[in-house]
């Protein structure tokens, strides 16, 4: 674990975002292992679906999978769990560094339990579970409607930030990764290479490669491209003097034309037409 949680401090904010949501939330660290949650029980409905093997381990990749797609992108997801319920996770960014997740769920958001039902019995079949029970725990929860939904995700963003802020989540500063990410993000537009790290920092090509999926949820490679390109738009927004081919060499791409390319695929237009667009 790369970083230490003020758990008392974490279970008032928990709380807090609950009394004014009515919405289960739960933070993970950085491996996914929950820390904390309020309401600490889950509902009947998700203590039916993991009452069976099958169940519980269908919940366990529906959450991997949705925190490393929060990991790998950098921002918060909304998506239908295995079992039909609504979810959003958001990941917990601490100087660049992925230290958890900020996750609610068991929220029934459809617009009526008639459709409801269907969808989650879809959902659940082939899952040797008790329907009726199930059916009845669908009716028990409260129905949100989509715009509640998004509130309460605006709600769980601030609850994020503010988390950060306050230091509920700091890192430990001793800590390998830790003094990876402090190196990268000193030298990120100079040559990287993975095999320099490993001869820098005593460890083995794969154990690089797991704590640049820790840290960043993607490679090296691709973190210092996402640092380079963060410095472009910055540069081309705040260095109006400065050409294209001077902020390319301060990003690190000697390479004009790749440095154009990079960029592009990035962000989605070309450096020039960024700028422009500003």
């Amino acid at each position: 674990m790369i970083s230490v949680f003020d758990q008392t401090k974490l279970q008032g904010l928990l709380k807090d975002f609950y009394q004014l949501s009515r919405i289960r939330i739960t933070v993970f660290d950085e491996d996914r292992n929950e820390l904390c949650s309020y309401p600490e029980d889950i509902p009947a409905f998700c203590q039916i679906i993991r009452s069976c093997e099958a169940g519980e381990r269908a919940c366990v990749r529906c959450d991997k999978a949705a925190c490393e797609r929060a990991a790998r992108e950098r921002k918060t997801q909304i998506y239908r769990c295995h079992a039909g319920l609504t979810e959003a996770v958001t990941p917990l960014i601490v100087h660049d560094v992925l230290v958890g997740y900020l996750l609610f769920g068991h929220v029934y958001a459809y617009p009526d339990r008639e459709s409801g039902w269907a969808e989650i019995r879809r959902c659940c079949e082939g899952l040797p579970l008790d329907l009726e029970a199930l059916q009845q725990a669908s009716r028990e929860r409260p129905r949100l409607e989509p715009e509640y939904v998004r509130s309460a995700t605006q709600i769980l963003l601030a609850v994020a930030s503010y988390l950060v802020m306050e230091r509920m989540a700091t890192l430990q500063s001793d800590h390998l990764a830790v003094q990876i990410d402090e190196y990268l993000s000193a030298h990120f537009t100079e040559r990287v290479r993975a095999a320099d790290l490993c001869r820098r920092f005593q460890i083995g090509k794969t154990q690089l490669y797991q704590i640049a999926k820790q840290l960043y949820g993607c490679g090296i490679s691709e973190h210092v491209r996402a640092l380079r390109v963060k410095l472009a738009k910055e540069l081309l927004e705040e260095r109006p003097e400065l050409s294209l081919a001077e902020i390319a060499v301060q990003c690190g791409y000697h390479d004009y034309n790749y440095f154009i390319h990079v960029f592009t695929q990035a962000v989605g237009t070309p450096p020039g037409a960024f700028r422009r667009g500003k």
